[in-house]
């Protein structure tokens, strides 16, 4: 392989190709460590090799279903935030309205990492604990993370409502968008507390994933996010003359409202039924 690679490298560099030097590392690279996999039996227990016939197509159905319902659960989420901005651009004085909304999201969306975070580790953990067999491990799981999240929540937003009249200013300057942003920051700060459970027990990495509850969950963000959420926030934002805090505090009670249906699914589901239904996948 070493003979090769300066053989062809020799020739494009000849040739002023560049390029193709990359290319041929690259190429020599993912031949040796497929060959390496090939021979080394390190991965038997994980590839059987190519398989062809009803064996490859007999749960692909199933598979395309559950792939359509979680993006349908990720759509639905990341639109609702999308949604409630265009909504706060029809507010009297948008700009300053959008500055403050931007800021808040900002912030909203860095702690949200933390809960993906958890969101990932959750579910992997539950979906091997249920395969294992193990339904006491999986329930175990789902509490220590929500905990776990909730606390680091917590603690951030007490944080910021430490800072609120300055945190702005790591953003953008102006003192009026600082004063907007401090103005929604208890609203802020309350969020990200709910949002410190929520994210673990729905959506991308969730623990609806680990059980195969996607499609009930996309269900549950509909319902909550745009039959509640959005119409709670216009109402509040324009009638009610709230504003941005209106338009927030709809969104609040949209997560709030899936927040309480996941928690009350997720006390109620019997995980001890969720062991031979995750079989029935194999």
């Amino acid at each position: 392989m070493g003979s090769a690679v300066e053989t062809l490298c020799g020739q494009a560099y000849g040739a002023q190709k560049y390029a193709m030097l990359g290319i041929y590392l690259q190429q020599s690279i993912l031949i040796l460590l497929l060959t390496a996999a090939a021979m080394s039996g390190e991965c038997e227990d994980t590839w059987g090799g190519f398989r062809g016939g009803s064996e490859v197509f007999a749960g692909m159905w199933d598979f395309a279903k559950m792939s359509a319902a979680s993006a349908v659960m990720i759509c639905l989420e990341i639109w609702y935030f999308q949604v409630l901005v265009l909504i706060a651009g029809l507010l009297p004085n948008p700009q300053l309205t959008l500055d403050a909304l931007s800021v808040c999201l900002a912030i909203y969306d860095s702690v949200f990492m933390i809960s993906i975070g958890f969101n990932a580790a959750v579910s992997v953990r539950v979906s091997n604990e249920l395969g294992a067999g193990n339904p006491k491990s999986a329930a175990f799981s789902v509490i220590v993370s929500a905990s776990l999240s909730c606390f680091i929540s917590v603690v951030i937003a007490i944080a910021l409502l430490a800072v609120r009249d300055v945190v702005s200013y790591a953003f953008t300057g102006g003192e009026e968008v600082a004063a907007a942003v401090s103005d929604l920051c208890p609203l802020l700060a309350l969020a990200l507390i709910i949002n410190g459970i929520q994210p673990v027990l729905s959506g991308a990495l969730r623990v609806a994933v680990g059980c195969g509850w996607q499609e009930f969950v996309a269900y549950v963000n509909v319902g909550c996010y745009y039959a509640v959420g959005i119409p709670v926030g216009v109402i509040l934002g324009f009638y009610y003359d709230l504003g941005a805090k209106g338009i927030w505090s709809g969104m609040i009670g949209g997560t709030a409202l899936q927040t309480i249906i996941l928690i009350w699914v997720t006390v109620r589901t019997d995980w001890i039924k969720e062991v031979p239904i995750s079989f029935c996948e194999y």
